[in-house]
């Protein structure tokens, strides 16, 4: 029913604190690796849209000022706000392609204007996400996570080539090899504390030689000043849109709830690598991350530099190095506002080669991808799920590359829309999962009161849901017995907690031979399906308290439990036949 191994690879886990040389190593790597991400994406974009010299260094000002900020929420997490785990914030590449069209067609002012509107798309999705948690499903979400993957590698392969022309024709090789087995060395058969160095020491091996092959600019380095504030270069907001607005809205709207799944993506793939013991998702850190990435948009918008987003390499990055406590996440972000202030510390990390990056960015997306995969498999994969999961992946893929229908997307709102894989591929999962949810047989639904006649009431709802279906006597037996047993563990929370409201809606439906069993609440309860995950750790003499929980272990093939802010919702499947 659930993982039991426990994951030896996390040294710190969220709550844990972390000895200071360790946690500023940390921070340094996560910036390391995250920062040239956040500048290149900014003057990438503006140097394109041939914005002035002075908004390009505000616009890199604004994006590290507030990818710092953002990245402490995300680790603090204030009421709502952030996923209470390190989630490294900066540039969203998603938004490449709108934003310089808005910057050629309309000017910096409205494209601040867009990234402000449609920011508070994000604020909706995760106040939505309970009603919208069978569209956004952990196929989906892993389906994302590798898709990711798949829109980032071919860049991160281009990067090869982007070396300077005078360069031998050996130099780009003999620096990728170098920082990958370096870094491969370390992670696979270096000592346990050089682990989380070990993507740094391989940057740094590269850097040496790359040194005298001629990769490393030195001169971009030398020209950056030591401190400075581009004050003066603000864009603005325009607060009177017109036709350019609001034919670019559209286009800003769905990238951002592309880049909105890529955050819930990543707020379930962060819980995953950040614990010892496997245990359910708790779908309040991805509606805190939904929220904290909003946040960081609409606060982009009103700087006037490019939307923020989650970054994915995050994932990877703690994986590998296992330091999942949030203070790491606190000492990145303020090395990151830091760096704001530091032009010349920040040209030191862009002027890495880009073969040192290309290898480094590999082993990480590398693992991202394994670890949608994980997402995707632990959800359990039959013939449905496994034809989304195939499809959106390809689909994407054969967008990213151009090889679908290239002459009918043309260069504009399509091209824009579906111009990478994940977003193409993403649509494509979110569409077909909302398929076959609004496809599935409805079934019945009952709405009651935790009190005595509870029970009763609940065991003539499913007699007579069961006598529909025409299920034998063995299951119906089994179906009974697992919702009290549920209602039990549900009853319990209740009395605990005599001020909180005591209803109940029951969802009960047929899927592939099995009955669902969905106990939706907004009374909190502590996570059942970590209870049983716990089960095979506790003595074989249960005591009263563990009873139910073991009963339902036992007539339940299936148990998930989803927490949201206001709502639990208890999912028990049950063997109709068999």
């Amino acid at each position: 029913m659930a993982e039991t191994s426990i994951n030896e690879t996390v040294r710190y886990e969220p709550n844990e604190n972390p000895p200071s040389s360790l946690l500023i190593g940390a921070g340094f790597q996560g910036a390391l690796v995250m920062v040239g991400s956040i500048v290149l994406t900014v003057v990438i974009v503006f140097r394109i849209a041939d914005q002035p010299a002075d908004y390009i260094s505000w616009g890199v000002f604004a994006a590290l000022l507030v990818s710092g900020a953002n990245t402490i929420l995300q680790a603090v997490r204030f009421w709502r706000f952030g996923a209470g785990h390190v989630l490294v914030m900066g540039t969203s590449g998603t938004f490449i392609a709108v934003c310089v069209a808005a910057l050629v067609e309309a000017g910096p002012a409205v494209m601040a204007s867009l990234i402000v509107v449609s920011s508070l798309v994000q604020f909706l999705l995760a106040a939505w996400l309970p009603t919208l948690r069978r569209v956004f499903t952990p196929v989906v979400t892993g389906t994302v996570i590798m898709l990711i993957a798949a829109t980032v590698m071919p860049i991160v392969f281009d990067m090869l080539a982007e070396i300077p022309q005078d360069a031998p024709d050996m130099a780009a090789p003999a620096v990728l090899v170098a920082t990958l087995l370096t870094i491969l060395g370390l992670v696979l058969r270096g000592p346990k504390p050089l682990r989380l160095w070990s993507p740094v020491i391989g940057a740094a091996v590269g850097c040496v030689v790359a040194a005298p092959l001629g990769l490393y600019d030195f001169q971009l380095v030398l020209d950056a000043p030591w401190f400075g504030v581009p004050l003066g270069s603000w864009p603005g907001l325009d607060f009177t849109p017109g036709h350019q607005f609001w034919a670019l809205l559209p286009a800003f709207v769905a990238v951002t709830i592309v880049g909105a799944i890529e955050t819930i993506g990543d707020g379930v793939a962060i819980q995953r690598v950040s614990r010892r013991r496997p245990g359910a998702t708790d779908y309040r850190v991805v509606q805190g991350a939904l929220n904290a990435d909003g946040l960081g948009n609409f606060l982009s918008g009103i700087a006037g530099t490019l939307p923020n987003t989650t970054y994915s390499g995050t994932i990877p990055l703690v994986e590998i190095t296992g330091m999942a406590a949030r203070r790491v996440g606190i000492a990145i972000g303020v090395i990151l506002l830091v760096l704001a202030f530091l032009p010349k510390a920040t040209a030191l990390l862009i002027a890495i080669p880009n073969p040192v990056a290309a290898a480094y960015i590999t082993v990480f997306f590398a693992l991202l991808f394994v670890q949608g995969m994980r997402i995707v498999f632990r959800d359990g994969v039959d013939h449905r799920k496994a034809v989304v999961v195939g499809i959106s992946f390809w689909v994407g893929v054969g967008f990213q590359n151009g090889v679908i229908f290239p002459d009918l997307i043309g260069d504009g709102f399509w091209a824009v829309l579906l111009g990478n894989a994940m977003t193409a591929g993403g649509i494509v999962a979110v569409l077909m999962s909302a398929v076959l949810e609004l496809t599935n047989r409805r079934g019945r639904r009952l709405r009651l009161t935790l009190d005595q006649e509870a029970p009763r009431k609940l065991d003539n709802f499913l007699r007579a849901f069961a006598d529909r279906l025409d299920c034998d006597a063995a299951a119906v037996h089994r179906v009974t017995a697992a919702a009290e047993e549920t209602l039990a563990i549900l009853s319990r929370a209740d009395s605990q907690d005599a001020g909180a409201t005591s209803r109940l809606t029951v969802r009960a439906r047929q899927d592939s031979g099995n009955v669902e069993l969905e106990f939706a609440s907004t009374l909190p309860c502590a996570n059942v399906e970590d209870r049983l995950t716990r089960l095979a750790d506790l003595p074989p003499e249960p005591n009263e308290r563990d009873v139910p929980y073991r009963l339902l272990r036992h007539y339940a093939s299936e148990v998930r439990h989803q927490k949201y802010h206001g709502l639990d919702v208890l999912t028990v499947s049950v063997a109709g036949e068999k």
